[in-house]
């Protein structure tokens, strides 16, 4: 990922020193969040629509302060039970997201990011609303070849993350899957190829969760993407973008629940 000629590279999450905090609270506001350094909370719940940010903001925190509105891209900063917590939304596709996340975790020192969007379904068992844990995340995507790795890279979502996840979906009785998504960079695609993905066993489809994984590990943080189903490519239900925007809340249940 390209930076500004100055960039000093950071060390891991876990190891930064006081000098490395100071050279990040210098790289802020960044050129796509206009927060100062300090104003975003260690853990954010990120969503690619800002609408949906905001109705987190309006429906989970308390006292939310509004942080960001550079190109539209919503964050704002609150309590919540007692806990600081950021949402902010990232776009959509692995490139915005990609940017947004890279800047939280290295200049706003982010330890956590949850996100939480909509997936088109590729199991025969999951239907609209129902939630999708991305273990995984398969890509088309080139995300990766930055880091100049001698094979595949497998990006996987932070594992205790994961798992409370798991316990707070069925503790509130909420219809699940856990395993693997499809994150493409083309929405719509002239050679679609969803049957080769059915048949590895892949649930969903959605645009953004590797750049996170990958983001959060170079990072030495954590990530989960916690994804609603909010159309199937089996039976071809569909929702509306307003029921999109306003109506998937059992995902945030679960993301602030876990926080």
């Amino acid at each position: 990922m390209k930076c500004e000629e100055n960039f000093v590279p950071l060390p891991s999450m876990y190891q930064k020193t006081n000098l490395t905090l100071n050279i990040m609270a210098d790289k802020t506001p960044t050129p796509h969040i206009g927060a100062k350094y300090g104003e975003i909370a260690p853990t954010v719940i990120m969503a690619g629509d800002p609408l949906r940010a905001k109705l987190m903001a309006e429906r989970y925190l308390e006292n939310p302060v509004l942080y960001n509105q550079v190109r539209g891209m919503l964050g704002y900063t609150g309590m919540y039970k007692g806990k600081r917590i950021s949402v902010q939304g990232h776009g959509m596709g692995i490139p915005s997201i990609g940017i947004y996340s890279y800047e939280l975790f290295n200049f706003y020192d982010v330890k956590t990011i949850i996100r939480v969007g909509s997936a088109g379904s590729m199991h025969p068992d999951l239907h609209i609303g129902d939630l999708v844990m991305a273990m995984g995340a398969c890509t088309n995507s080139a995300y990766a070849m930055q880091f100049h790795l001698p094979g595949i890279y497998a990006p996987i979502a932070d594992f205790d993350l994961l798992r409370s996840a798991v316990e707070k979906a069925e503790e509130l009785g909420y219809n699940y899957k856990v395993g693997n998504v499809y994150s493409s960079d083309t929405f719509y695609d002239d050679s679609p190829d969803t049957d080769q993905w059915q048949k590895m066993g892949v649930l969903a489809v959605e645009m953004e969760a590797p750049a996170l994984y990958m983001n959060a590990a170079r990072s030495g943080a954590r990530a989960l993407c916690i994804c609603t189903i909010s159309d199937s490519l089996i039976t071809g239900e569909v929702t509306t973008a307003e029921e999109r925007q306003n109506s998937f809340t059992k995902m945030m249940d679960v993301a602030f629940g876990i926080i």
